[in-house]
Protein backbone atom coordinates (compact mmCIF):
# COMPACT_ATOMS: atom_id res chain seq x y z
CA UNK A 1 0.00 0.00 0.00
CA UNK A 2 2.83 2.48 0.61
CA UNK A 3 4.01 1.70 -3.18
CA UNK A 4 2.50 4.74 -5.62
CA UNK A 5 0.77 3.79 -8.51
CA UNK A 6 0.91 6.37 -11.38
CA UNK A 7 -0.94 4.66 -14.03
CA UNK A 8 -4.50 3.03 -14.16
CA UNK A 9 -3.13 -0.09 -15.40
CA UNK A 10 0.41 -0.88 -16.43
CA UNK A 11 1.89 -0.24 -19.55
CA UNK A 12 4.93 -2.02 -19.39
CA UNK A 13 3.34 -6.02 -18.90
CA UNK A 14 -0.14 -5.65 -19.11
CA UNK A 15 0.08 -9.37 -17.84
CA UNK A 16 1.37 -8.29 -14.63
CA UNK A 17 -1.88 -6.79 -13.57
CA UNK A 18 -3.57 -10.22 -12.73
CA UNK A 19 -0.48 -10.98 -10.48
CA UNK A 20 -1.61 -7.91 -8.21
CA UNK A 21 -5.07 -10.17 -7.51
CA UNK A 22 -3.37 -11.97 -4.80
CA UNK A 23 -2.62 -9.66 -2.65
CA UNK A 24 -5.98 -9.06 -2.00
CA UNK A 25 -6.85 -12.70 -1.33
CA UNK A 26 -7.09 -11.75 2.67
CA UNK A 27 -10.59 -10.31 1.85
CA UNK A 28 -13.62 -12.50 3.45
CA UNK A 29 -16.36 -12.57 2.50
CA UNK A 30 -16.74 -10.11 -0.53
CA UNK A 31 -17.63 -12.18 -3.23
CA UNK A 32 -21.33 -12.78 -1.41
CA UNK A 33 -21.56 -8.53 -1.57
CA UNK A 34 -20.71 -8.15 -4.68
CA UNK A 35 -22.62 -6.98 -7.47
CA UNK A 36 -21.51 -7.69 -10.70
CA UNK A 37 -24.29 -6.66 -14.23
CA UNK A 38 -26.11 -9.36 -15.20
CA UNK A 39 -25.86 -11.16 -12.07
CA UNK A 40 -29.43 -10.97 -11.16
CA UNK A 41 -31.08 -10.97 -14.53
CA UNK A 42 -34.08 -13.05 -14.31
CA UNK A 43 -35.13 -15.10 -17.82
CA UNK A 44 -38.79 -15.15 -18.29
CA UNK A 45 -40.71 -16.55 -21.08
CA UNK A 46 -44.34 -14.48 -21.50
CA UNK A 47 -47.34 -14.99 -23.46
CA UNK A 48 -46.71 -12.49 -26.03
CA UNK A 49 -42.45 -13.69 -26.70
CA UNK A 50 -44.26 -17.42 -27.29
CA UNK A 51 -46.77 -16.06 -29.59
CA UNK A 52 -44.27 -13.64 -31.23
CA UNK A 53 -41.87 -17.09 -32.16
CA UNK A 54 -45.15 -19.28 -32.81
CA UNK A 55 -45.85 -16.54 -36.05
CA UNK A 56 -41.99 -15.92 -36.62
CA UNK A 57 -42.19 -18.74 -39.24
CA UNK A 58 -42.48 -17.34 -43.54
CA UNK A 59 -45.70 -17.18 -45.09
CA UNK A 60 -46.14 -17.34 -48.80
CA UNK A 61 -48.42 -14.57 -50.14
CA UNK A 62 -50.82 -14.95 -52.79
CA UNK A 63 -51.13 -11.69 -53.68
CA UNK A 64 -50.34 -10.98 -57.23
CA UNK A 65 -47.78 -8.12 -57.73
CA UNK A 66 -48.94 -5.22 -59.79
CA UNK A 67 -46.56 -5.02 -63.04
CA UNK A 68 -47.01 -1.08 -62.54
CA UNK A 69 -45.18 -1.78 -58.61
CA UNK A 70 -42.31 -2.78 -60.25
CA UNK A 71 -39.65 0.11 -60.58
CA UNK A 72 -36.89 0.44 -62.64
CA UNK A 73 -33.90 -0.84 -61.98
CA UNK A 74 -31.66 2.12 -62.71
CA UNK A 75 -34.27 4.34 -60.98
CA UNK A 76 -34.09 2.22 -57.88
CA UNK A 77 -30.31 2.88 -58.07
CA UNK A 78 -30.63 6.63 -58.31
CA UNK A 79 -33.04 6.28 -55.10
CA UNK A 80 -31.39 4.17 -53.50
CA UNK A 81 -28.17 6.42 -53.77
CA UNK A 82 -30.36 9.52 -52.63
CA UNK A 83 -30.94 7.88 -49.78
CA UNK A 84 -27.88 7.16 -48.76
CA UNK A 85 -26.15 10.51 -49.05
CA UNK A 86 -29.18 11.47 -46.91
CA UNK A 87 -28.42 9.11 -44.17
CA UNK A 88 -24.89 10.53 -44.64
CA UNK A 89 -25.45 13.98 -44.03
CA UNK A 90 -28.07 13.49 -40.68
CA UNK A 91 -25.26 11.62 -39.15
CA UNK A 92 -23.02 14.34 -39.75
CA UNK A 93 -25.40 16.43 -38.35
CA UNK A 94 -25.72 14.32 -35.47
CA UNK A 95 -22.54 13.90 -34.71
CA UNK A 96 -21.81 18.07 -34.06
CA UNK A 97 -24.89 17.96 -32.17
CA UNK A 98 -23.53 15.04 -30.16
CA UNK A 99 -20.10 16.55 -29.70
CA UNK A 100 -21.80 20.05 -28.98
CA UNK A 101 -23.49 18.47 -26.19
CA UNK A 102 -20.46 16.50 -24.87
CA UNK A 103 -18.44 19.87 -24.78
CA UNK A 104 -20.96 21.75 -22.47
CA UNK A 105 -21.04 19.00 -20.00
CA UNK A 106 -17.52 18.81 -19.83
CA UNK A 107 -17.03 22.35 -19.04
CA UNK A 108 -15.06 23.60 -16.12
CA UNK A 109 -11.26 23.28 -14.75
CA UNK A 110 -12.45 20.67 -12.57
CA UNK A 111 -13.73 17.75 -15.20
CA UNK A 112 -11.29 15.13 -15.45
CA UNK A 113 -11.44 12.52 -18.51
CA UNK A 114 -13.50 9.18 -17.40
CA UNK A 115 -11.31 5.65 -17.77
CA UNK A 116 -13.93 3.18 -17.91
CA UNK A 117 -12.32 -0.62 -17.47
CA UNK A 118 -14.53 -3.17 -17.79
CA UNK A 119 -13.76 -6.51 -16.26
CA UNK A 120 -15.30 -9.93 -17.34
CA UNK A 121 -16.31 -12.29 -14.18
CA UNK A 122 -14.31 -15.13 -15.96
CA UNK A 123 -11.24 -13.57 -15.32
CA UNK A 124 -9.69 -15.11 -12.38
CA UNK A 125 -10.07 -13.56 -9.22
CA UNK A 126 -11.68 -10.95 -11.33
CA UNK A 127 -13.64 -10.15 -8.05
CA UNK A 128 -11.01 -8.56 -6.42
CA UNK A 129 -9.72 -6.56 -9.28
CA UNK A 130 -11.78 -3.13 -8.25
CA UNK A 131 -10.42 -3.28 -4.74
CA UNK A 132 -7.12 -2.67 -6.29
CA UNK A 133 -7.77 0.12 -7.84
CA UNK A 134 -5.79 3.40 -6.75
CA UNK A 135 -9.41 4.89 -4.89
CA UNK A 136 -7.85 8.60 -4.99
CA UNK A 137 -8.00 8.47 -8.93
CA UNK A 138 -11.78 8.75 -9.22
CA UNK A 139 -11.66 8.88 -13.20
CA UNK A 140 -11.03 5.31 -13.30
CA UNK A 141 -15.10 3.48 -13.41
CA UNK A 142 -14.83 -0.11 -13.14
CA UNK A 143 -17.51 -2.25 -14.15
CA UNK A 144 -17.35 -6.16 -13.04
CA UNK A 145 -19.96 -8.32 -14.90
CA UNK A 146 -21.44 -11.80 -15.06
CA UNK A 147 -19.64 -13.30 -17.82
CA UNK A 148 -22.57 -16.34 -17.61
CA UNK A 149 -25.72 -14.03 -17.25
CA UNK A 150 -24.98 -10.49 -18.48
CA UNK A 151 -25.85 -9.39 -22.33
CA UNK A 152 -24.30 -6.33 -24.14
CA UNK A 153 -27.26 -4.31 -23.47
CA UNK A 154 -26.69 -4.83 -19.88
CA UNK A 155 -23.53 -3.57 -19.84
CA UNK A 156 -23.81 -0.87 -22.29
CA UNK A 157 -26.69 0.35 -19.88
CA UNK A 158 -24.06 0.06 -17.21
CA UNK A 159 -21.53 2.29 -18.70
CA UNK A 160 -23.95 4.73 -19.61
CA UNK A 161 -25.10 5.00 -16.21
CA UNK A 162 -21.97 5.29 -14.39
CA UNK A 163 -20.99 7.69 -17.37
CA UNK A 164 -24.14 9.95 -16.02
CA UNK A 165 -23.22 9.48 -12.16
CA UNK A 166 -19.28 10.82 -12.57
CA UNK A 167 -20.77 13.65 -15.08
CA UNK A 168 -24.04 13.70 -16.38
CA UNK A 169 -23.52 13.67 -20.68
CA UNK A 170 -20.13 12.97 -20.61
CA UNK A 171 -18.27 10.12 -22.71
CA UNK A 172 -15.46 7.81 -22.62
CA UNK A 173 -11.75 8.81 -22.93
CA UNK A 174 -10.01 5.77 -22.50
CA UNK A 175 -11.13 2.29 -22.32
CA UNK A 176 -9.78 -1.15 -21.03
CA UNK A 177 -11.28 -4.18 -21.41
CA UNK A 178 -9.98 -7.25 -18.99
CA UNK A 179 -11.61 -10.39 -20.56
CA UNK A 180 -10.59 -13.83 -21.63
CA UNK A 181 -9.49 -15.10 -24.87
CA UNK A 182 -6.64 -16.33 -27.33
CA UNK A 183 -5.31 -16.06 -30.93
CA UNK A 184 -7.62 -14.35 -32.86
CA UNK A 185 -10.76 -14.10 -30.80
CA UNK A 186 -12.15 -12.60 -27.66
CA UNK A 187 -14.07 -14.30 -24.88
CA UNK A 188 -16.42 -11.60 -23.92
CA UNK A 189 -19.79 -13.52 -22.90
CA UNK A 190 -20.79 -17.28 -22.51
CA UNK A 191 -21.96 -18.63 -26.34
CA UNK A 192 -20.29 -14.77 -27.48
CA UNK A 193 -16.82 -15.20 -29.08
CA UNK A 194 -15.76 -12.65 -31.15
CA UNK A 195 -14.12 -13.35 -34.16
CA UNK A 196 -13.30 -11.48 -37.36
CA UNK A 197 -15.88 -13.06 -39.25
CA UNK A 198 -18.85 -13.00 -36.72
CA UNK A 199 -18.25 -9.66 -36.02
CA UNK A 200 -19.46 -9.45 -39.68
CA UNK A 201 -22.54 -11.65 -39.34
CA UNK A 202 -23.91 -11.52 -35.83
CA UNK A 203 -26.23 -8.99 -35.16
CA UNK A 204 -25.68 -8.41 -31.60
CA UNK A 205 -21.91 -8.50 -32.00
CA UNK A 206 -21.91 -5.47 -34.68
CA UNK A 207 -24.64 -3.47 -32.45
CA UNK A 208 -22.67 -3.96 -29.23
CA UNK A 209 -19.10 -2.40 -31.08
CA UNK A 210 -21.45 0.09 -33.09
CA UNK A 211 -23.38 1.51 -29.70
CA UNK A 212 -20.05 1.05 -27.59
CA UNK A 213 -18.25 3.53 -30.69
CA UNK A 214 -20.87 6.15 -30.18
CA UNK A 215 -20.12 6.21 -26.07
CA UNK A 216 -16.33 7.26 -26.75
CA UNK A 217 -15.29 11.04 -26.50
CA UNK A 218 -15.92 13.25 -29.26
CA UNK A 219 -13.68 16.43 -28.13
CA UNK A 220 -10.50 13.97 -26.77
CA UNK A 221 -7.44 15.63 -28.60
CA UNK A 222 -6.21 12.04 -28.42
CA UNK A 223 -6.92 8.99 -30.39
CA UNK A 224 -9.49 7.48 -28.60
CA UNK A 225 -7.92 3.82 -27.15
CA UNK A 226 -9.85 0.32 -26.45
CA UNK A 227 -7.28 -1.63 -24.62
CA UNK A 228 -7.48 -5.17 -24.78
CA UNK A 229 -5.90 -6.73 -21.84
CA UNK A 230 -5.99 -10.79 -20.24
CA UNK A 231 -5.56 -12.60 -23.73
CA UNK A 232 -3.09 -12.65 -26.67
CA UNK A 233 -5.67 -11.79 -29.90
CA UNK A 234 -3.12 -11.12 -31.84
CA UNK A 235 -1.15 -14.38 -31.93
CA UNK A 236 -2.24 -15.01 -35.70
CA UNK A 237 -3.37 -13.60 -38.61
CA UNK A 238 -7.39 -13.87 -37.55
CA UNK A 239 -6.80 -11.83 -34.52
CA UNK A 240 -4.97 -8.73 -36.72
CA UNK A 241 -8.48 -9.10 -38.70
CA UNK A 242 -10.63 -9.16 -35.99
CA UNK A 243 -8.69 -6.00 -34.45
CA UNK A 244 -9.14 -4.55 -38.29
CA UNK A 245 -12.27 -5.39 -38.63
CA UNK A 246 -13.22 -3.22 -35.41
CA UNK A 247 -11.06 -0.41 -35.67
CA UNK A 248 -12.61 0.88 -39.06
CA UNK A 249 -16.30 0.54 -39.24
CA UNK A 250 -16.18 1.39 -35.51
CA UNK A 251 -13.87 4.28 -34.96
CA UNK A 252 -12.46 2.47 -32.32
CA UNK A 253 -8.71 1.97 -31.67
CA UNK A 254 -7.17 -1.20 -29.80
CA UNK A 255 -3.96 -1.74 -28.22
Amino acid sequence: DDVPIRTWFPKENLFTFQTATTTMQAISNFRKHLRMVGSRRMKAQTFADRRERSFSRSWSDPTPVKADSIHDSRESHDLQNSCTALDEECEDLNWEAEREMEVMSCEGEDFIPPKIMLISSKVPKAEYIPTIIRRDDPSIIPILYDHEHATFDDILEEIEKKLNVYRKGCKIWEMLIFCQGGPGYLYLLKNKVATFAKVEKEEDLILFWKKLSKLMSKINPEPNMINIMGCYVLGNPNGEKLFQNLKNPYESSSN
